[in-house]
């Protein structure tokens, strides 16, 4: 009788480097933005290849801090794919523009150039490529429009740290790139967590005020600030994790090719285009049963979800805001067939063999 596993989707690493990180710090007696924050920004921009990096709390506030850094507000429009988190439209709303949905490219999952180009108007004032599932956007025809017409190029990063676009990590292709440290991320600061990265120091600057309520001394302020700032602690575990990102990044990959053979002609798998470096932040299959199967991998102990089921202008939030959207049809029937299997680190070739194993006898079943 075949052994039933447990297998969680995403699990988060942790160790005694990391443990021994994080008392030193409650040790010192500093806690918000300090020598850690600092240590760990240096080393981000490193990573990237890149000037500044900003640590905030949030991506969202990373998002949210670009937009107020480029001076994007009522009456601006930002282009982004409806294909991705509610984050990537949300703070375009909050700081008064109006976030314009395009539909993405049915390989990668990232907005399409083409409809990218059609949505251009006026009123455009950037373009908000997504990085999805860990596989960078088709970089080169959006920068070559944002020239053409004056645009910034913010990345939304989130799910891609250590991703390549034709051989340079994304985060230092546009403008400026937000990526998020939440805990399902390929690295994590045990909690929610962000950091603008930019080759434009006035920019990096304005984010850094802006995340401390606009503060240029201890009391004296010449923005409008807000509280969104980084801590001590956040750091301290993150400095530990981008050590380890290039090598679980390699793991992922790895993993991600076993699923790739083993599920081959069975459903559709994830592709790396010529041009990427794909770190599957989470690997996304796609299947007409998908709800089916996700009832028949929960009841063998796998563990699997929808990323994303509905939508960005079709959330309730967005229509109530901006009204019901055009249809968008490729996003849409994307949103009903994708699923994300168990994909993290620590995951082991005989929990990936069982997964692929009880996914084959499910299309077998099911032709």
């Amino acid at each position: 009788m075949e052994k039933k596993m447990t297998i969680p989707l995403v699990k988060v690493y942790m160790d005694d480097d990391i443990k021994k990180a994080v008392l030193e710090v409650l040790d010192s007696g500093w806690y918000i933005l300090h020598e850690k924050v600092r240590e760990f920004e240096r080393k981000i921009a490193n990573f990237c290849g890149i000037k500044n990096a900003v640590c905030v709390s949030s991506g969202t506030a990373a998002i949210f801090l670009s937009l107020l850094a480029l001076d994007i507000k009522r009456g601006d429009e930002v282009i982004i794919p409806s294909f991705s988190f509610i984050a990537t439209a949300t703070p375009i709303i909050a700081v008064g523009a109006k976030p314009v949905f395009v539909e993405i490219d049915a390989k990668t999952y990232t907005a399409n150039p083409e409809k990218i180009r059609q949505a251009v108007t006026k009123q455009t004032k950037a373009i908000m490529p997504v990085h999805l599932y860990g596989h960078p956007a088709n970089m080169n025809p959006i920068l070559e429009m944002a020239k053409e017409n004056n645009l910034y190029v913010i990345e939304d990063a989130c799910q891609a740290h250590g991703a390549e676009y034709e051989g340079k990590k994304v985060g230092g292709i546009g403008h400026v790139a937000c990526f998020s440290f939440y805990p399902s991320k390929n690295m994590t600061v045990c909690g929610d967590g962000g950091v603008v990265v930019t080759n434009d120091t006035t920019i990096a600057e304005k984010v850094r005020k802006l995340r401390d309520h606009g503060r240029l001394d201890k009391y004296v302020f010449d923005l409008v600030g807000y509280n969104l700032r980084f801590n001590e602690i956040q750091a301290a575990i993150g400095i530990k994790q981008l050590e380890k990102l290039p090598q679980w990044n390699e793991t992922r990959r790895k993993m991600a090719k076993m699923y790739n053979e083993a599920l081959d002609g069975l459903v559709i798998t994830p592709i790396e285009e010529p041009w990427a470096k794909h770190v599957y932040h989470v690997y996304v299959i796609r299947i007409e049963k998908r709800d089916e199967l996700m009832e028949f991998l929960k009841r063998h102990g796998i563990s699997s979800l929808v990323h994303y089921p509905v939508p960005i202008h079709k959330q309730p939030a967005i229509i109530s805001v901006l009204g019901v959207q055009p249809k968008m049809k490729v996003t849409e029937k994307l949103a009903n067939q994708v699923l994300s299997i168990p994909m993290h680190p620590k995951l082991t070739k005989d929990e990936v063999a069982y997964v692929s194993d009880k996914i084959t006898e499910f299309t077998k079943s099911h032709k």
